[in-house]
């Protein structure tokens, strides 16, 4: 079993991860959304090992991330003037965006589709490491598949330990949740996966903007369009916002059978349960939905270290950056099997 060390982002961190990318390894890096486990997009063995330590079904395309400075037309072609408006305006930031393939990067990180999402992360260590290797990263969330996404070195840690040589370390991610995913393909941008760029917030910008429905087996384009995703290691509930009585009379059942049970909602919530549910036992998403997004997952962690059973709570509001965090909850507390 390999040293995994967790190392700040400086001059020798920099170099050790470059020279573990040159000779086919992986580093775990921080975005401003979640940890990144990245291997060279160009060395199709690099990037099966992505899958094989993750665990990661072999259908799940990944996202490959750049520098800002990086020249994407060298791994991409075809792109719209709406996208060139859309990274202007979002770029570096948590927007992914969907182009036909050049050919370069290995197939193995589209799963063989013409197809390649791009991402330009825009927390400065991600930029500092990117810049430093100067090749584009395939890199899905680091953590075990269906685990709960990590937003610190730690979380990383916990599922790879011993696994991968090298998690770099740059604090908590203030993002939270995945990066929204944008196939633009067509005349239309379509929101493939919804994360803290909006729909709203595109069609502001491009014009228009349409939201994807996947048809029964057909090849999905991004990752987190299929399979149990986010999900932490006990038991789950989800209740909607509507039945939030009937998830403090289940806290309270299976609080009176010895079952470790802990209340995840937002603050308005938790402040309206505290008569029923001890402040002590209620995992606070926070107010805003940035706020919440950002905490989603950091409370998933937390939530599976001291309980057996995590009873979430959807948030009244659903809208704007809701959509992605409601799109997370689901997947991981909820009925997402698929």
């Amino acid at each position: 079993m390999m040293e995994t060390l967790i190392l700040k982002t400086d001059e020798n961190s920099l170099s050790s991860a470059k020279k573990i990318l040159e000779e086919g390894g992986l580093v775990a890096f921080p975005t401003e959304t979640v940890y990144g486990l990245g291997a060279n997009a160009f060395d199709g063995e690099a990037v099966k090992k992505i899958y094989e330590v993750k665990g990661r079904p072999q259908d799940n395309p990944l996202i490959v991330h750049v520098h800002k400075d990086y020249d994407i037309e060298r791994i991409v072609c075809d792109i719209p003037q709406y996208a060139r408006s859309l990274a202007q305006k979002f770029m570096p930031g948590p927007l992914t965006m969907v182009f036909k393939s050049r050919g370069a990067v290995s197939p193995i990180v589209s799963c063989g589709l013409d197809t390649v999402g791009v991402r330009v992360p825009s927390h400065p260590d991600a930029q500092k490491f990117l810049k430093y290797v100067d090749l584009p990263i395939a890199a899905p969330s680091a953590n075990i598949s269906k685990h709960v996404s990590p937003v610190t070195a730690g979380h990383v840690y916990a599922d790879f330990a011993g696994r991968i040589p090298l998690i770099l370390d740059g604090g908590k991610c203030t993002g939270g949740i995945e990066s929204t995913v944008l196939d633009c393909t067509g005349e239309i941008p379509c929101v493939l996966r919804s994360g803290l760029v909006t729909r709203e917030m595109i069609a502001e910008v491009a014009g228009d903007c349409n939201v994807f429905v996947p048809k029964a087996g057909e090849k999905v384009r991004s990752p987190g369009m299929k399979y149990k995703h986010y999900s932490p290691n006990c038991l789950t509930m989800l209740f909607s916002y509507a039945e939030r009585s009937r998830a403090a009379e289940e806290y309270a059942r299976q609080r009176a059978e010895g079952v470790k049970a802990y209340v995840m909602c937002d603050e308005s919530l938790a402040a309206a349960l505290e008569k029923d549910v001890p402040s002590e036992h209620i995992l606070n998403l926070g107010r805003s939905g940035e706020e919440i997004a950002a905490n989603l997952y950091y409370k998933l962690r937390e939530g599976e270290s001291v309980a057996d059973l995590i009873i979430a709570v959807a948030p009244e509001k659903q809208d704007g950056v809701m959509v992605g965090v409601m799109n997370r909850l689901t997947k991981a507390c909820g009925g997402d099997k698929a």
